[in-house]
């Protein structure tokens, strides 16, 4: 890897919680128990009439966004509200929505805090080690964004010698640092540190950095809120795939939530919400078919 490091580079770190086994019960090894009550599953918590905790981002535009007191708004959280109604056999699911940074969402899994993740939560190996993960719901395309009057960026390649961001618990910035089979383009490139994607788009528009790329939809959401100030290349270089987060080993839930996501493609609602929050985006195109489910485990 080629990397130099550009002004402070934020280390994310997981803080473990521990939490007191629960007495009682012959839950098999292959039970994943999730937090906020004593159902095994997040299927069964729904069976139950339990609330659900559900992680999704808060600073996304179109994708999961919270504005003022009221709940989040988005792709992801429409997703999330069709998929726990499908669990629930077409009823409506009592939902509390927790804020879930790339840096916390092992962590919140893993101890608890949510049962269930929908929020940009790329699908990979080292992730799936951790993870059982639904889906994937829908296949971004990592791409790059840059001001508006910047013409020396044209393409990913570019990027060789640039200010790009590093936002923590993200992958992103791997894809251009790093050789295969992490990364892809293998750029000297200098990284500048930010606490999530909304920070990284401040320190764009305030020339702070030169570049911001990361998946095409979260780009394509704050280019849109940003009125013209940025532009996005449209040049993807590789396949995300957003998954539907859950506790390692909830694979109950997971197929239930793989039978939703087939139904969602089926009845059109997918394409009908891709619509809703990416209308017009530069170089996206609205899903058509399900895509290829990892399997679960």
């Amino acid at each position: 890897m080629r990397v130099r490091r550009f002004g402070v580079t934020l280390a994310a770190a997981s803080a473990l919680v521990l939490g007191l086994a629960a007495c009682g019960g012959d839950g098999g090894d292959d039970t994943a128990n999730t937090g906020g009550g004593s159902s095994a599953t997040v299927l069964d918590k729904i069976k139950n009439n339990e609330r659900i905790i559900v992680g999704t981002k808060w600073d996304q535009p179109s994708l999961g966004l919270r504005t003022g007191a009221g709940e989040p708004e988005g792709f992801d959280v429409e997703v999330a509200k069709y998929v726990l109604k499908e669990l629930a056999g077409g009823k409506e699911v009592d939902i509390e929505w927790k804020e879930s940074a790339s840096s916390n969402r092992e962590a919140f899994l893993e101890n608890g805090t949510v049962d269930i993740i929908f929020a940009t939560y790329s699908i990979t190996e080292e992730r799936k080690q951790k993870v059982t993960f639904g889906g994937p719901y829908i296949v971004a395309h990592q791409d790059t964004m840059v001001r508006a009057d910047d013409t020396s960026i044209n393409k990913a390649t570019d990027l060789e010698g640039k200010r790009i961001c590093q936002a923590a618990g993200s992958n992103s910035y791997k894809r251009i640092t790093d050789p295969p089979p992490d990364g892809q383009l293998d750029l000297d490139a200098k990284l500048v540190g930010a606490s999530n994607y909304s920070e990284c788009v401040s320190k764009l528009a305030g020339n702070n950095l030169d570049a911001v790329t990361t998946d095409d939809l979260i780009l394509a959401g704050f280019a849109k809120q940003a009125g013209g100030n940025f532009k996005i290349l449209g040049d993807p270089f590789t396949d995300e795939k957003y998954g539907v987060g859950l506790k390692k080993g909830d694979v109950a839930t997971c197929e239930a939530v793989n039978k939703a996501i087939e139904k969602m493609y089926s009845d059109g609602t997918a394409q009908q919400l891709f619509d809703k929050w990416f209308s017009g985006a530069q170089g996206l195109t609205a899903p058509t078919e399900v895509p290829t489910f990892e399997g679960c485990s």
